[in-house]
């Protein structure tokens, strides 16, 4: 059993009372593991079919609980991103957060994004996804789990929040804050995260989460909701957080939310004269769910919500795209693009943006939309993002191979396939769907998986 600081054990035991020792036992237990589809691209059903009937998530329909993550990572249908391993605990919260298709929808601690990809999905191709993490180097991750999905109504931000808030103020229906806390809820699963509780204590993250809730407030729209989240157990990051929140937003209140199998509800009392509304919070406790610990409750802001404030932007569509598609695609390019989209050339990058520049100017974006391709003089060539975002009957020119063919594997790790395709662009697929692209040469396929995302 891994170490615990002794200040912490006995604040737990005096919350937990009888049942801190069940609380205690769940250190012994394995890990769950799972994995949520994709629904952008497979059901829950034909995932649970392939997968051999897994037993569900309580609080997230399209995650099943899996055995250990490793085979399902470098199987083929990961690679064609039909679905994401994740902490089961992790999926409560974009799953508590109720984004409808063509809302405005916030990520603001993104990385590394299996919540934006939970929440892209329920978008389902309509609105917007801003997915923001602070830090460019996970930003990265963030963008590859999104692209992998399949994305294409999406742009990734790495920018502190009160930079964002400066641009949007009042600009999305839904926000989500899964905040940087002390992460008492991940000992288990990481025992290293122990010796950073150790050094910073609770109170650093309080603080640091009241500044963040505040820049996400200005951000959301009247009649908006908020989802707020931590790994932690501590009633400061947690109740008190909102209860803080809460006294200093008057427009907010807290939402009474469906409690899912398992799960515990806030505890006003935990906290000094705590708000009786704090027991519509979520609490999934180790020891009474199969999954970590976390922590989750719901906001709405007071008001009216306005009608949509997506513009829709207009463009012309390169010569070289327009060329390369006539020839490659079935599937027209505006029944690809999200509703509203313009293409704009960054230097040699042709993007789909759904925002205007006067959003954009001036914040550090990793990426501003699908990115369709380059445009080199006179050609154009395809990106992976665009292979994921199709399906395999859009294109003209498909290869789909069935999971046992040696091809497959062959592809994924970069190497060259055989196959008289002239100099056709061929979409490489998986029983249905794409995992990347390959370059007629003659009798040879050249292979034009993204290196880094090769199998290794």
């Amino acid at each position: 059993m891994i170490r615990l600081p002794e200040t912490y054990t006995d604040r737990m035991q005096k919350l937990l009372g009888p049942e801190y020792e069940a609380f205690l036992g769940s250190f012994d237990r394995p890990v769950y593991n799972a994995m949520r589809t994709n629904t952008q691209k497979w059901s829950p059903e034909e995932l649970s079919a392939w997968y051999g009937a897994p037993d569900q998530v309580p609080w997230c329909r399209e995650g099943f609980y899996v055995d250990a993550e490793g085979q399902a990572s470098r199987h083929p249908y990961y690679y064609a991103g039909l679905y994401y391993l994740q902490e089961p605990s992790a999926m409560l919260p974009a799953a508590m957060l109720p984004v409808r298709p063509g809302d405005r929808v916030l990520d603001l601690c993104a990385a590394p994004g299996g919540k934006s990809t939970q929440l892209l999905c329920r978008l389902q191709g309509q609105g917007l996804l801003v997915s923001n993490d602070i830090s460019p180097s996970r930003a990265k991750a963030l963008l590859k789990n999104l692209e992998l999905f399949g994305g294409k109504n999406y742009m990734i931000t790495t920018e502190a929040p009160h930079k964002l808030k400066e641009r949007f103020a009042g600009f999305f229906t839904r926000i989500l804050v899964d905040a940087p806390c002390s992460g008492e809820g991940m000992f288990h699963k990481e025992p290293q995260i122990v010796r950073n509780w150790e050094q910073y204590g609770n109170a650093y993250y309080a603080a640091l989460q009241k500044e963040i809730l505040d820049h996400a407030a200005a951000m959301l729209a009247p009649g908006g909701q908020m989802l707020y989240s931590t790994c932690t157990f501590a009633p400061l990051e947690d109740e008190q957080s909102i209860q803080n929140f809460l006294d200093t937003h008057p427009d907010f209140h807290l939402v009474q939310v469906q409690m899912p199998e398992g799960a515990d509800h806030g505890h006003p009392e935990w906290i000094e004269n705590g708000d009786p509304s704090l027991e519509y919070c979520v609490r999934l406790w180790p020891h009474k769910v199969r999954g970590q610990g976390h922590f989750a409750a719901l906001l709405e802001r007071d008001g009216q919500e306005e009608a949509d404030r997506l513009q829709k932007l207009h463009g012309s569509v390169p010569e070289q795209i327009s060329a390369w598609w006539k020839e490659n695609m079935r599937t027209p390019l505006e029944q690809i693009l999200p509703d509203g989209a313009r293409i704009r050339m960054q230097g040699e990058y042709a993007v789909a943006e759904l925002l205007p520049q006067e959003y954009l100017k001036g914040l550090r974006v990793l990426r501003s939309g699908l990115l369709l391709g380059t445009v080199k003089k006179d050609r154009f060539e395809p990106s992976q993002a665009l292979a994921m975002a199709l399906k395999i009957d859009d294109v003209a020119h498909p290869l789909d191979l069935v999971l046992d063919d040696a091809n497959v594997m062959r592809y994924l790790k970069g190497e060259t396939l055989s196959g008289d395709h002239g100099k056709d662009w061929v979409l490489v697929g998986v029983d249905g769907h794409p995992l990347g692209w390959a370059k007629g040469a003659g009798t040879l396929l050249k292979n034009k998986y993204l290196k880094g995302w090769r199998y290794l």
